[in-house]
Protein backbone atom coordinates (compact mmCIF):
# COMPACT_ATOMS: atom_id res chain seq x y z
CA UNK A 1 0.00 0.00 0.00
CA UNK A 2 1.45 3.08 -1.48
CA UNK A 3 0.36 6.04 1.05
CA UNK A 4 0.55 10.16 -0.09
CA UNK A 5 2.65 12.74 1.54
CA UNK A 6 -0.54 13.74 3.40
CA UNK A 7 -0.67 10.69 4.83
CA UNK A 8 3.21 10.54 6.11
CA UNK A 9 2.86 13.89 7.22
CA UNK A 10 -0.97 13.11 9.41
CA UNK A 11 0.73 9.96 10.59
CA UNK A 12 3.93 12.25 11.45
CA UNK A 13 1.98 14.79 13.77
CA UNK A 14 0.01 12.17 15.30
CA UNK A 15 3.01 10.18 16.40
CA UNK A 16 4.52 13.57 17.64
CA UNK A 17 1.28 14.94 19.77
CA UNK A 18 1.28 10.96 21.27
CA UNK A 19 5.11 11.27 22.05
CA UNK A 20 5.38 14.80 22.79
CA UNK A 21 2.47 16.47 24.23
CA UNK A 22 3.93 19.42 25.51
CA UNK A 23 4.34 20.51 21.97
CA UNK A 24 0.58 21.06 21.88
CA UNK A 25 -0.65 24.89 22.20
CA UNK A 26 -3.47 23.57 25.01
CA UNK A 27 -0.60 22.11 27.32
CA UNK A 28 1.74 24.70 26.98
CA UNK A 29 -0.86 26.68 28.21
CA UNK A 30 -2.04 24.40 30.98
CA UNK A 31 2.17 24.34 31.98
CA UNK A 32 1.84 28.13 32.37
CA UNK A 33 -0.74 27.71 34.61
CA UNK A 34 0.81 25.14 36.37
CA UNK A 35 3.75 27.20 37.06
CA UNK A 36 1.72 30.36 37.81
CA UNK A 37 -0.50 28.27 40.21
CA UNK A 38 2.17 26.42 42.45
CA UNK A 39 3.81 29.40 42.83
CA UNK A 40 0.85 31.06 43.77
CA UNK A 41 -0.26 29.05 46.10
CA UNK A 42 3.35 27.68 47.91
CA UNK A 43 5.58 30.56 47.19
CA UNK A 44 7.96 28.62 45.73
CA UNK A 45 8.96 27.68 41.74
CA UNK A 46 7.43 24.48 40.34
CA UNK A 47 10.79 23.90 38.17
CA UNK A 48 13.61 25.87 37.66
CA UNK A 49 13.88 26.68 34.08
CA UNK A 50 13.38 29.41 31.90
CA UNK A 51 13.11 30.09 28.09
CA UNK A 52 9.92 30.13 25.61
CA UNK A 53 6.65 28.49 27.20
CA UNK A 54 7.21 25.54 24.95
CA UNK A 55 10.33 25.57 26.43
CA UNK A 56 8.84 25.26 29.80
CA UNK A 57 6.46 22.71 29.16
CA UNK A 58 9.06 20.34 27.45
CA UNK A 59 10.83 20.73 31.02
CA UNK A 60 7.82 20.08 33.00
CA UNK A 61 7.02 17.37 30.81
CA UNK A 62 10.62 16.06 31.07
CA UNK A 63 11.11 16.95 34.99
CA UNK A 64 12.57 13.89 37.44
CA UNK A 65 9.00 14.12 39.29
CA UNK A 66 5.79 13.06 38.83
CA UNK A 67 3.27 15.70 38.00
CA UNK A 68 -0.75 15.20 37.39
CA UNK A 69 -3.51 17.00 37.00
CA UNK A 70 -7.25 16.68 36.68
CA UNK A 71 -10.13 19.46 35.46
CA UNK A 72 -13.37 20.63 37.38
CA UNK A 73 -15.37 17.55 36.11
CA UNK A 74 -17.92 16.00 38.62
CA UNK A 75 -15.71 12.55 38.67
CA UNK A 76 -12.63 14.93 37.62
CA UNK A 77 -10.76 13.66 34.15
CA UNK A 78 -7.19 13.58 34.63
CA UNK A 79 -5.99 16.11 32.07
CA UNK A 80 -2.34 15.89 32.42
CA UNK A 81 0.65 13.30 32.78
CA UNK A 82 4.34 14.48 32.96
CA UNK A 83 6.70 11.35 31.48
CA UNK A 84 7.32 10.56 35.11
CA UNK A 85 4.07 10.12 35.62
CA UNK A 86 2.78 7.94 32.47
CA UNK A 87 5.60 5.78 33.43
CA UNK A 88 4.51 5.17 36.73
CA UNK A 89 0.95 4.63 35.90
CA UNK A 90 1.72 2.58 33.13
CA UNK A 91 -0.70 4.72 30.40
CA UNK A 92 0.17 6.30 26.94
CA UNK A 93 -1.07 10.18 26.99
CA UNK A 94 -3.61 9.29 25.40
CA UNK A 95 -4.88 6.58 27.69
CA UNK A 96 -3.51 9.02 30.87
CA UNK A 97 -6.21 11.37 29.52
CA UNK A 98 -9.06 9.68 29.26
CA UNK A 99 -9.36 8.30 32.74
CA UNK A 100 -10.86 9.39 35.84
CA UNK A 101 -8.76 10.89 38.75
CA UNK A 102 -9.93 8.52 41.11
CA UNK A 103 -9.19 5.48 39.65
CA UNK A 104 -5.32 6.47 40.49
CA UNK A 105 -6.82 5.11 43.85
CA UNK A 106 -7.96 2.21 45.18
CA UNK A 107 -11.74 2.29 46.04
CA UNK A 108 -10.68 1.49 50.15
CA UNK A 109 -9.17 5.00 49.95
CA UNK A 110 -11.81 7.01 48.23
CA UNK A 111 -13.06 8.93 51.20
CA UNK A 112 -9.81 9.61 52.52
CA UNK A 113 -8.94 10.56 48.95
CA UNK A 114 -12.10 12.84 48.54
CA UNK A 115 -11.32 14.51 51.70
CA UNK A 116 -7.61 15.56 50.37
CA UNK A 117 -9.32 16.92 47.48
CA UNK A 118 -11.57 18.84 49.55
CA UNK A 119 -8.83 20.51 51.70
CA UNK A 120 -6.52 21.11 48.53
CA UNK A 121 -10.21 23.37 47.19
CA UNK A 122 -10.20 25.11 50.56
CA UNK A 123 -6.77 25.75 51.41
CA UNK A 124 -5.23 26.46 47.93
CA UNK A 125 -2.46 23.61 48.16
CA UNK A 126 -1.76 20.52 50.60
CA UNK A 127 0.99 18.30 51.38
CA UNK A 128 -0.13 14.23 52.92
CA UNK A 129 1.07 10.73 52.10
CA UNK A 130 -0.68 8.53 49.82
CA UNK A 131 -1.22 5.33 48.63
CA UNK A 132 -1.94 4.87 44.52
CA UNK A 133 -2.90 2.30 42.15
CA UNK A 134 -0.90 2.20 38.60
CA UNK A 135 -3.31 1.37 35.99
CA UNK A 136 -2.24 -2.93 36.15
CA UNK A 137 -2.62 -2.86 39.99
CA UNK A 138 0.71 -2.34 41.30
CA UNK A 139 0.12 -0.42 44.31
CA UNK A 140 2.63 2.27 45.43
CA UNK A 141 3.09 4.26 48.81
CA UNK A 142 4.08 8.13 48.79
CA UNK A 143 5.18 9.92 51.56
CA UNK A 144 4.32 13.25 50.82
CA UNK A 145 2.15 14.53 47.53
CA UNK A 146 1.59 18.18 47.08
CA UNK A 147 -1.27 19.06 45.78
CA UNK A 148 -2.50 22.43 44.34
CA UNK A 149 -5.42 24.45 42.66
CA UNK A 150 -4.79 25.15 39.56
CA UNK A 151 -5.69 28.73 38.61
CA UNK A 152 -6.89 30.19 35.22
CA UNK A 153 -6.32 33.57 33.78
CA UNK A 154 -8.80 35.33 35.72
CA UNK A 155 -7.04 33.33 39.29
CA UNK A 156 -10.56 30.66 39.28
CA UNK A 157 -9.97 27.98 39.89
CA UNK A 158 -9.54 25.15 36.75
CA UNK A 159 -8.30 22.05 38.11
CA UNK A 160 -5.94 20.78 40.97
CA UNK A 161 -2.57 18.80 40.36
CA UNK A 162 -0.28 16.74 42.75
CA UNK A 163 3.16 16.75 42.44
CA UNK A 164 5.42 14.09 44.38
CA UNK A 165 9.50 13.00 43.93
CA UNK A 166 9.77 9.34 45.90
CA UNK A 167 7.46 6.93 45.95
CA UNK A 168 8.01 2.86 46.51
CA UNK A 169 5.76 0.03 45.85
CA UNK A 170 4.15 -2.19 48.00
Amino acid sequence: MRYSNIDAIFRFSMTSILEFPWQQEAIINHSQRLMYSFKHWTGHSLLDVSGTPKEIAQGLFEAPFVLASHGMEPDPILNYGNREALQLWELSWEEFTRIPSCKAAEQAVQDERNGQLAQTTTKGFHNFPAIRITSTGKRFQIEEVTMWNILDDQNQQCGQAALFYEWKFI
